[in-house]
């Protein structure tokens, strides 16, 4: 946009904002590409590229189109401003459907000459030698252009009215007595052109035609046709191009509207400012919404609902339940414990970081989101959309709800694999379960070790031996204690690690909560919060760019 910025300053006026204004109608269209209809769309894209384009040729150069029906003499009044015999008039009007251009200062003209699509055999430069010498500095710097006919039967002729009347700076619209009121030009061109109006004159052709008395009254109905049309303020002119009455007022006109400067400036910001207003009828100007945190969570809520995570949770609390109660349990009874399946193992997410890592793209068993859970979801999904196009037109809103619901086809995979790509930090057990571990084999040691001493005591009593002397601690025989110890030291060692258990079951249920949250949180916001995020933003620069267009 560098280029259109600086062919802005070098065209008008200092602190103008034209480059600005073209700049955000592009901005719109690009955002609005695919969401609105092309048709608007592509309207709105080609006043910004024409109107940029405009930007980069001669700002030294005005271009003024005369447009009018067949018998307007508008020809006439063509060679009556250039002093030229230039265009074939009545009977003698060619066929062809080129435009004639003459150009006043022909430095730097050529490129505009050629943004216009004028040959080079239908250009005339008023300063070369056709002019016979005569200087006409009033109208320097304008490119003046007789268009075809606008109601020619041939379809050609008036498809390059159209296409230059978008082209032209400024617009001469010449008139006559007797079609002045013709719906075909107040139809098809003024009454559009509504928002035009600062670079329009309307010449009523041939007044020598009209009584006298009856001038002025003419004049009247076609500014009240005008009004009609939008066209308040118009200037309008009477003049007989045959007899030169009011011709010099015309070109004065168009010299004192070129020399301000202001001509190419208004038009392409009356172009860009109508393409602006037709877009912002299906836009609208609502800043752009936020999601509200509140219904995040609720989404992510449903997500996690129907991912199972509560299921998980519920599974990594009874694992680590399952796992610490076999390290720390009473030796004697905690083998029992290997025959209880791990609720982890049955939903294959015990697979730890080494397990991810070898297995690639890890799947769960996880249950299926049931129909249920994900009615919920597209309950929060259609709430969440709800919420921020309320202020939308249609259009957007439709896009917004497009994006939301574009990615849940891949729901239950994208979810399944938040969860086994989770690391739920149950793969190793606490420091303090294998201290408990080796503290009951200790005491199953010393259980044996008094049993075994005091078998070898009633063997020896059985069979008459002497009995060695047995070592007491307070009275008590040491292999009984060693015993009992054991025995009862173990079972209440394992009651007492089922608290500690409990504590960290819970634990790591809640942060193998958090993480798998974090995980669906991610999924949530690629699948629905990003897609419908991508279209809140692009809404948003539209907005920002018909303001900036319109301002």
């Amino acid at each position: 946009m560098t280029s259109l910025l600086e062919g802005a300053k070098k065209l008008v006026t200092r602190g103008s904002d034209i480059g600005a204004r073209v700049e955000g109608l592009a901005q719109a269209v690009e955002a609005s590409r695919g969401r609105l209809d092309d048709e608007v769309v592509d309207a709105a894209g080609a006043t910004a590229a024409r109107a940029a384009h405009r930007l980069r040729l001669s700002a030294d150069h005005t271009v003024v189109a005369l447009a009018g029906a067949t018998g307007s003499g508008k020809s006439s009044t063509f060679n009556a401003l250039t002093g030229l015999e230039l265009s074939a008039v009545g009977v003698r009007r060619p066929t062809t459907s080129w435009a004639t251009a003459c150009v006043w200062g022909s430095e730097g003209a050529p490129e505009l000459l050629e943004f216009l699509g004028i040959p080079e055999r239908h250009r005339v430069a008023r300063d070369n030698l056709l002019s016979q010498g005569r200087e006409d500095t009033a109208l320097q710097g304008v490119v003046l252009l007789d268009l075809p006919d606008h109601d020619s039967t041939e379809v050609s002729h008036h498809l390059e009215v159209d296409r230059l009347v978008a082209l032209a700076d400024m617009l001469i619209w010449v008139l006559d007595p007797q079609k002045y009121a013709d719906a075909a030009i107040h139809d098809r061109y003024l009454a559009p052109l509504a928002t035009h109006k600062d670079v329009m004159l309307v010449v009523l052709n041939q007044i020598d035609r009209v009584p006298e008395e009856r001038r002025e009254t003419m004049l009247g109905d076609v500014r009240r046709l005008l009004a009609a049309d939008g066209l308040t303020g118009v200037p309008v002119l009477g003049v007989s191009s045959r007899e030169g009455w009011g011709v010099d007022g015309l070109r004065e006109e168009i010299a004192r509207k070129v020399a301000s400067k202001k001509v190419t400036k208004q038009r392409l910001e009356a172009d860009v400012r109508a393409s602006a207003l037709r877009m912002r009828t299906v836009t609208g100007e609502a800043a752009a919404p936020t999601l509200s945190r509140e219904r995040l969570e609720a989404l992510e809520d449903s997500f996690a609902e129907a991912a199972g995570v509560p299921t998980v949770v519920k599974a990594v609390e009874e694992s680590t339940r399952v796992r610490a109660n076999r390290a720390t349990g009473w030796p004697a009874t905690a083998w029992l414990s290997r025959f209880r399946p791990d609720p982890l193992k049955r939903l294959h997410l015990d697979l730890g970081q080494v397990g991810r890592e070898l297995t690639g793209t890890p799947r769960s068993s996880v249950p299926e989101p049931t129909q249920v859970q994900r009615a919920r979801v597209d309950t929060e999904v259609r709430a969440l959309v709800d919420d921020v196009t309320a202020g939308m037109q249609p259009a957007w809103g439709h896009a917004v709800r497009r994006a939301s619901v574009s990615r849940l086809p891949d729901l239950g995979d994208r979810l399944d694999k938040a969860l086994a790509a989770t690391d739920l930090g149950v793969e190793r057990l606490p420091v303090w379960t294998g201290l408990l571990r080796a503290l009951q084999w200790v005491l199953v040691v010393a259980a044996l070790v008094g049993g075994a001493w005091l078998a070898l005591l009633g063997v020896a009593t059985y069979a008459r031996v002497p009995e060695p002397p047995t070592p007491e601690w307070n009275g008590w025989p040491l292999p009984t204690l060693l015993l009992l110890a054991g025995l009862g030291l173990g079972l209440l060692l394992a009651l007492g690690a089922r608290v500690l258990v409990s504590a960290t079951a819970r634990r790591r249920a809640s942060v193998a909560d958090q993480r798998l949250r974090q995980a669906i949180g991610e999924a949530t916001e690629e699948l629905v919060v990003a897609p419908v995020q991508a279209e809140l933003d692009a809404y948003g620069r539209a907005v920002d760019g018909l303001a900036t267009a319109l301002r």
